[in-house]
């Protein structure tokens, strides 16, 4: 053979390799968030950040199917099952128990990273912290075990109170009765009363608020503070919360910092956005090849205590010298 057929021959093949690595299928992940769209803006950045540290852009070499469930769980079964037929790269479910064991249930191969605020371990998702084993793997935000320090700094804020209203989207039902039972000990260790208040619904957000009404009775707004928990349908009703304890005047810890910023008491608890990014990281590591099984759940590390001043001075609560040591920002 000639020698400028040899090399030739050789342009060839690496030409045909090129194109056939080009015309490859870039992975799909799909990111399945209990939140609605309007609400997670600054979420998704924050998980396409954690892609772009391992090298992968949406729609360059990875395709991020976006799945918004607006609190309709019961659809997650069918979704579950057809992303398992179709074999994407990655599962993601950031911030949500509910979405993480439907996408076990539905595939013990494709890899699942996760975000959820109940330990990994004791609800079976992973074998252990170090090595999680089987398909799954991602971050423990750790929102139960801060319940007792959020509850603390909200009655440090508003130290008249007698009773903590909790309350809590029956239809989130792990998450649910984990905070019931996590804000319940903490009561307990600082002599306040409990009430539990129960929404699924935006009407019955509204009544809920009656109902804490009428068992204040008149004058009695004081004695009472609220507990909202981290639920993604209760954080897309951040706007109506902020209206009923604006007009009930009752302090309010929230889940996340946005509330806050727009108008709620204070909040404490893990980086929301941190976690979103984490785990963003941990699905590119996974398209480059490595193995949920070998990748240690990892624990949040980033905490934000977060004061509104404008609304401590609208309802009337001076923020002790310590607390305004404490906060990681003072807002207004």
């Amino acid at each position: 053979m000639l020698r400028r057929e040899f090399i030739a021959g050789i342009g060839g093949t690496a030409a045909l390799a090129f194109r056939a690595k080009a015309q490859q299928p870039m992975p799909t992940v799909a990111l399945v968030n209990a939140w609605p769209a309007a609400a997670s803006q600054r979420a998704v950045a924050a998980f396409r950040e954690g892609l772009g540290e391992t090298g992968y852009v949406e729609d360059r070499n990875v395709i991020v199917e976006y799945h918004w469930l607006d609190n309709q769980f019961d659809r997650l079964p069918a979704l579950m099952a057809d992303l398992g037929r179709r074999r994407v790269a990655v599962i993601a479910t950031p911030s949500n128990i509910l979405t993480t064991t439907a996408a076990k249930a539905a595939t013990a191969t494709i890899p699942i990273v996760f975000s959820v605020p109940i330990d990994p371990v004791k609800t079976g998702l992973v074998a252990s912290f170090a090595r999680p084993g089987g398909n799954a793997t991602g971050i423990h935000y750790l929102a139960l075990e801060l319940t007792a320090k959020r509850l603390e700094l909200l009655h440090a804020l508003a130290p008249k109170a007698t009773r903590v209203a909790i309350l809590v989207n029956p239809a989130n039902g792990p998450g649910a009765d984990e905070t019931l039972r996590s804000v319940g000990d903490a009561a307990r260790s600082i002599e306040l009363q409990t009430k539990v208040l129960n929404a699924s619904a935006s009407c019955e957000i509204d009544a809920a608020f009656a109902r804490l009404a009428h068992d204040r009775g008149d004058g009695a707004s004081a004695n009472d503070v609220l507990f909202v928990s981290g639920d993604p349908f209760l954080q897309s009703c951040n706007h109506q919360l902020l209206a009923l304890t604006a007009r009930d005047r009752i302090p309010a810890a929230f889940p996340d910092r946005a509330t806050v910023a727009a108008g709620g008491l204070m909040t404490y608890g893990a980086d929301i956005f941190e976690m979103y990014r984490q785990v963003g990281v941990y699905a590119g590591r996974i398209l480059k090849g490595a193995k949920p099984a070998d990748l240690p759940v990892q624990q949040s590390t980033k905490f934000e205590f977060v004061i509104n001043r404008k609304t401590a001075e609208a309802l009337g609560l001076e923020i002790p010298i310590v607390l305004r040591v404490a906060a990681t920002e003072l807002i207004g």
